[in-house]
């Protein structure tokens, strides 16, 4: 039982460390790409939100793809920040896609949380079966509108300089899936924006 604590214990201690050190790399990026004061502290909870929540979907849902798709984008934003402030990154010369992807961040995390939370799950087994009824099920209600992702006015900018560029060299308007590879957001949000070009 000692053995077991001990292990728990390292664990946990090993999880706070690495937490705050990142939590302070993400707080360390938002400030340099222009948010700042209490911007710069959400920056780094809603980072550590996402990734809480599609991991607690990869533990106990069944939708697994998309709880490993947010996973990945959580940690891929964890993990660029503390690569780009291990000296990587100039405070005073903050490239224009790295103040994009910051000023779009709250809108992806809020649609991954919203997708995480959400969405359906499978119930656990029953203690004992349904007794079978002979009634009619009701019908099912109407799906409900996809929620449109707000995107920041910034990044549509940015999008419209991909597209024109795209237009310039190609001589064909872009179409959404090459805009979400350009911009490297997901589906829904590249939709939201194409739909604003």
């Amino acid at each position: 039982m000692r053995a077991r604590l001990a292990r728990i214990d390292a664990v946990l201690v090993q999880a706070v460390i690495a937490a705050a050190l990142s939590f302070a790399h993400l707080h360390d990026i938002a400030g340099v790409a222009g948010q700042h004061g209490w911007k710069a502290w959400a920056y780094p909870v809603s980072v550590d939100l996402l990734l809480v929540a599609a991991w607690k979907r990869l533990r106990g849902g069944t939708s697994k793809g998309a709880a490993w798709c947010w996973f990945v984008i959580a940690l891929s934003a964890s993990l660029g920040a503390n690569i780009a402030t291990a000296g990587l990154l100039e405070a005073h010369a903050v490239p224009a896609w790295l103040r994009i992807l910051v000023a779009g961040w709250p809108a992806v995390a809020f649609l991954g949380g919203t997708l995480l939370a959400h969405s359906a799950t499978r119930p656990g087994p029953a203690a004992s079966p349904e007794p079978v009824t002979t009634e009619p099920t009701p019908e099912p209600p109407a799906r409900p509108t996809p929620v449109i992702p707000a995107v920041p006015a910034a990044l549509v900018a940015h999008a419209r300089k991909v597209a024109a560029d795209h237009l310039t060299r190609t001589g064909n308007a872009i179409d959404t899936l090459t805009l979400r590879a350009r911009l490297g957001v997901p589906a829904p949000l590249a939709e939201a924006i194409a739909a604003q070009l």
